[in-house]
């Protein structure tokens, strides 16, 4: 059982609660469907355990997981769980996330159905198949794709019917974090990810480069926010979420200063950030409603 409470990440999670979380808000003033809130939750997080199996099994397969890397134990390259088992965890658990969105398909319709049909080409394609979105150097742009605009505007699509100008901000912000969290790992896997030909954003970039885009992309969210306190006139929205500024300050100065295993620790802090930034949003949201 550890071993697969392993496999799952779960501090990378929060990337696929945290949007489906600010999206469920913004329907709240409508005649809410708490159906749709719960199946988008499930959906989101069985996909992203899903993507997390597969990055699992495609990278022990592709040798881009060794003894040398850096990060978390990995179930499958430390033998924990065979390959074929872990391929068919990614398969039944990519299965259920189908299930629970046959539901929201019903209900979204034709944009929905191809909102799915892209996610889970994603989750095959992110680490597997000749050409991996991953080692194209795509990977956080996936990311900010669909745990940025694709949660945020396809769950508020099924509450409202429509997509707001504050779908696509809100979905713009977490999205740059969501894709902060993978530029931490990638940097974090650079040297492991280059020996094996695994060509991240990261490795493409270099490291210099690539602490400026995490910066980047911490920052950008809050000077967001700062907009949309001027033009809201303060509104509860758009100010709780700066409580939790203090967090992105402390981890910019960070990543200068580690390195090596000491990125693991990065990694899961900007997870928490993104989970407490969505959670103020949530809160400010609801009450503004």
């Amino acid at each position: 059982m550890n071993a697969w409470i392993l496999a799952l990440r779960p501090k990378t999670l929060p990337a696929s609660i945290s949007p489906i979380l600010v999206a469920n808000a913004l329907g709240w003033n409508t005649d809410y469907n708490w159906l749709v809130a719960v199946l988008t939750m499930l959906t989101a997080l069985t996909l992203q355990i899903a993507v997390n199996f597969a990055n699992d099994y495609f990278d022990f397969k592709s040798g881009v997981d060794t003894a040398e890397r850096l990060g978390p134990q990995r179930a499958t390259q430390s033998g924990l769980i065979l390959p074929q088992h872990m391929r068919m965890a990614t398969f039944g658990t990519l299965g259920l996330a189908i299930v629970w969105a046959v539901g929201l398909m019903i209900e979204g319709g034709l944009p929905i159905i191809l909102l799915a049909l892209a996610s889970t080409i994603a989750v095959l394609w992110y680490s597997g198949g000749p050409w991996p979105l991953a080692s194209l150097g795509l990977g956080e742009i996936v990311v900010f794709l669909f745990f940025g605009w694709a949660a945020v505007l396809g769950t508020e699509f099924l509450h409202t019917e429509q997509l707001s100008l504050s779908g696509w901000w809100l979905g713009t912000q977490l999205g740059l974090i969501s894709a902060a969290i993978m530029l931490v790992n990638n940097i974090r896997d650079h040297n492991t990810d280059s020996q094996a030909g695994k060509r991240t954003l990261a490795v493409r970039i270099g490291l210099t480069r690539s602490h400026s885009l995490y910066r980047f992309l911490l920052i950008t969210p809050f000077f967001m926010q700062a907009l949309a306190f001027i033009v809201t006139g303060s509104s509860v929205a758009a100010v709780l979420p700066f409580l939790t500024a203090p967090i992105m300050i402390r981890l910019i100065r960070q990543m200068g200063e580690r390195q090596g295993e000491a990125l693991n620790s990065q990694l899961a802090e900007t997870a928490r950030l993104l989970a407490l930034f969505s959670l103020t949003l949530t809160i400010g949201i609801i009450i503004g409603s």
